[in-house]
């Protein structure tokens, strides 16, 4: 016996079969997603962010190296979140105090002198979102960097302190903004 498929049923089930080819990977490409964001950070429903003037409360810190590290925290939060800067009550808000701020020889030599020298800056930071308390965090951060030994801390400390403010800065938002 010799079966055979009409001719209209044949183009048919050669359209379905097209059609389920092109349809079906469409459907499911559109299923799923990955949502790529130039803003940076996730800040959900956030609109303001305001950061308060980190406090110098280090024995050695200075006043200019927590203004710094505030002032980089701030241009930062700008440049990678779609965030307003408000004075105060922001949507996410930032306080902190510069905790820790210690000069440690590193790399000692043969004569028993140290090459380089290492600045160390610790921030204690509360982060708050008014949005989303379940986010609100307290953390501490540190940062380090290196200056040659014959340099005064003095002369090279708005160069460091604007080297490390920019790790650390980035450190916090990482903690905070950016779901790592």
């Amino acid at each position: 016996m010799n079966w055979t498929v009409p001719c209209w049923q044949s183009a048919v089930s050669k359209w379905q079969w097209v059609v389920a080819c092109c349809i079906m990977p469409l459907a499911l490409l559109n299923s799923c997603r990955v949502n790529y964001g130039l803003t940076g950070g996730d800040v959900g429903e956030a609109r303001t962010v305001s950061v308060e003037l980190i406090e110098a409360r280090a024995p050695l810190a200075t006043p200019l190296s927590a203004q710094v590290l505030t002032e980089t925290l701030r241009d930062l939060l700008l440049a990678q979140t779609p965030l307003k800067l408000r004075s105060e009550e922001g949507d996410v808000q930032y306080s902190g105090a510069l905790v820790g701020y210690d000069v440690q020889p590193v790399n000692i030599q043969a004569n028993e002198s140290a090459a380089l020298n290492r600045l160390t800056m610790t921030v204690s930071v509360t982060y708050r979102n008014t949005l989303d308390p379940k986010k609100n965090a307290e953390f501490t951060v540190a940062r380090f960097s290196d200056y040659n030994s014959t340099q005064d801390l003095v002369t090279v400390e708005e160069q460091l302190a604007r080297d490390i403010g920019k790790q650390l800065a980035q450190d916090i938002f990482d903690r905070t903004l950016g779901n790592w």
